[in-house]
């Protein structure tokens, strides 16, 4: 299983951010893979981007206010109860999901899981299990 990079980018909370902020993206050849986006604080909202190139020489030429974070992307089978065995051992292993949500994969329009955790690489190992074991049964 992957890490991947992400981005969490604040934006003004008005009409046409988002879409400005996609268009620069875009322009460049940068693929959105996952996406998520909440309130931040009154005015403000933040997006969660994996993209498929850098971002980052993009983010800084338009003077976005952002962070990068190293995440864990798992694939896991499609079928009841695969979400729930990944994050039982997550949390067996002492490890909390601070959050989480999909992406698709741009060769195979698979879908795979983002979860924000404190330990990546430890995180990684347990999901790279419960795919393979999802994979055998």
């Amino acid at each position: 299983m992957p890490t991947a990079k992400e981005f969490t980018i604040r934006l003004e909370d008005r009409p046409g951010t988002l879409g400005k902020l996609c268009q620069a993206l875009a322009e460049e050849e940068v693929n959105i893979l996952a996406y998520q986006q909440f309130p931040f604080e009154k005015g403000k909202g933040s997006v969660r981007l994996v993209v498929d190139n850098p971002a980052k020489a993009i983010l800084d030429r338009h003077r976005s206010d952002y962070t990068e974070t190293d995440v864990a992307q798992v694939k896991l089978a499609h079928r009841p109860g695969e979400l729930g065995r990944a994050a039982s051992r997550l949390g067996d292993a002492g490890i909390n999901i601070n959050y989480g949500y999909c992406g698709t994969e741009p060769d195979t329009n698979a879908t795979f899981l983002i979860f924000g955790i404190a330990e990546v690489g430890k995180a990684v190992k347990i999901l790279e299990q419960v795919a393979a074991a999802a994979a055998t049964t």
